[in-house]
Parts: C-alpha cells; structure tokens; sequence
C-alpha cells in the first residue's frame, strides 16, 4: 500500500511561511526598550561587503552603522541623519553591536 508523503508537503510549506519572518530581540538603547530583528542575509552580505570596503574613515564607518542601525530596529527606516547626529556615539556603537551579535555576525565587522 502506497501512502501519499504528507510530512514532506507540510514541511514544505512550513519552510515557504517562515519566508519573511522577523526574528526580534529587545534591547535597551539610551536606556529605553527597543525592539532590533535579525537583519536579512541580503543585508548581512550588504554590511560584510561596506565592512571590508572600511578603512581609517570614520565616515563611512558611520554611514555603515547608520544602516546596520535602520535595516534592524522597529522604526530606524524613519530616522533621518540629522536624527542620527543627536545620538550618543556609544550608544549607537552598542546598538549595532547587539544587532550584529543578534544577526550572528559580530566580529566580522570592521571599522566600528
């Protein structure tokens, strides 16, 4: 007798609604609560790509955190560069660096 592999159909389409997900952690941010979500893999190979392409300019570091910063916390798409330059520096270093970690990429970037 043939069974139809209904485990394998499930799974499928298991693995296919997971497709977008947001995996979240919150995390304190000027001694606020903030929620920050895994960034994508597009947006990993974005950071490793930016990190490598780093050197001594500071700029770009920056430019590089801003983004890190936006592409992971509720709300940061909204947030401008004049926004950004109100920020504490440590504090927005700590942020991306809880992102990174919560990402599983922390240590591979540079420049920071």
């Amino acid at each position: 007798m043939n069974m139809p592999n209904i485990s394998r159909v499930n799974n499928m389409s298991v693995i296919k609604g997971l497709v977008g997900k947001k995996m979240t952690r919150t995390v304190k941010f000027m001694g606020e609560d903030v929620t920050i979500n895994k960034l994508s893999y597009h947006h990993v190979r974005e950071v490793q790509e930016n990190a490598d392409k780093l050197d001594a300019d500071d700029a770009a570091g920056f430019e590089l955190l801003k983004a890190i910063i936006r592409n992971s916390v509720d709300g940061g798409n909204e947030l401008t560069d004049d926004d950004f330059d109100t920020f504490p520096l440590d504090e927005l270093s700590r942020l991306s660096t809880e992102i990174l970690k919560h990402s599983g990429i922390q240590g591979e970037q540079k420049g920071k």
